[in-house]
């Protein structure tokens, strides 16, 4: 790609002047993008990213978004704690970029807040501004969304980049999609048109778990950026929370038929997919029909109660 104009001075962004941690790294600098509020069924990019956070050893901030600037405050209010006769603990919104270091030792950025809710043009500039200023060759984006697809299934993900020598799987998708944007497309797109390379990963969330934490998604996207910043992440706590979350929906499953006949549905539909695309076929498979839109909402609305409740008494 071209190289293009370094992009001015933005007052959107504060960007510390001197990061000593940085002068003596040698070789490619990453920088992992997370912006919650779209795109993260199962939660899953935002635990990715508070994963990275819990995990570091330190994660000091080296550069601020003005969130005033980019925030409504009206439509996403930040909760604040009334203890008796006054308000305190307001969880003032943060828009930020953490240095973090991988178990070898490698330093990469991590940009995570809330997604922007306007002035996603003036968002974009200003990450272009950190990604110069700071030296960022590669920034990898993190998502999930919901999907037809049961969980006992292998979890998949949708690669994308703004350069196609960047994509290493070749995408199950034929043809074009319209979408519903959101900053952080916004920020991939813009970025290839001022010469940086950006890609993302997108995992699958069974759709009857997207209310819900799902951390296997979360590792799954971890993996990846493992494999695509050539990082390396210790995810042994994470898949321990994975491996907890399945045991306690699989013992959900056992306990309540009609709900597991809903998923049994979901694996026949999901397996005639696979061996129709496989064979080349028809990937609409015939005699496998999906459960009504009915079916799904009255099972999974009990399903996700049922996660919920811990089964104790009230006084418990």
């Amino acid at each position: 790609m071209a190289k293009t104009p370094k992009a001015p001075k933005s007052r959107l962004v504060h960007i510390v002047d001197e990061v000593p941690q940085l002068d003596d790294h040698e070789g490619p600098l990453v920088m992992v993008q997370v912006l919650d509020g779209f795109l993260d069924a199962g939660n899953a990019a935002v635990r990715a990213a508070r994963y990275l956070v819990e995990s570091a050893a330190t994660a000091p901030v080296v550069a601020t978004f003005d969130v005033d600037a980019f925030h409504d405050y009206r439509a996403r209010r930040p909760p604040v704690t009334f203890a008796r006769d006054h308000y305190e603990d307001y969880d003032t919104p943060r828009l930020v970029v953490r240095l973090l270091r991988d178990t070898g030792g490698t330093p990469y950025l991590l940009l995570h807040g809330p997604e922007p809710d306007n002035r996603w043009e003036a968002f974009a500039r200003a990450v272009r501004e950190v990604v110069e200023r700071l030296g960022v060759d590669t920034v990898i984006s993190l998502g999930s969304v919901p999907m037809a697809v049961p969980h006992t299934r292998p979890l998949t993900l949708t690669h994308h980049a703004n350069n196609s020598e960047l994509v290493t799987v070749e995408s199950p998708w034929q043809g074009e999609l319209r979408v519903p944007s959101s900053a952080q497309v916004l920020v991939e797109v813009r970025l290839g048109e001022w010469g940086h390379d950006a890609l993302g990963f997108v995992a699958h969330i069974p759709h009857y778990l997207a209310q819900l934490d799902y951390p296997q998604a979360a590792a799954s996207l971890l993996e990846q950026v493992e494999y695509a910043g050539r990082l390396t992440i210790d995810l042994t706590e994470l898949h321990e929370e994975a491996a907890a979350r399945d045991h306690e929906i699989a013992t959900y499953l056992e306990e309540n038929e009609e709900v597991g006949e809903v998923v049994k549905a979901l694996e026949r539909q999901y397996d005639a997919f696979n061996r129709a695309e496989q064979s080349g076929a028809n990937l609409l498979a015939p005699n496998q029909p999906l459960p009504t839109a009915d079916d799904l909402g009255r099972e999974f609305e009990r399903f996700l109660a049922g996660l919920e409740d811990d089964g104790h008494d009230g006084d418990d």
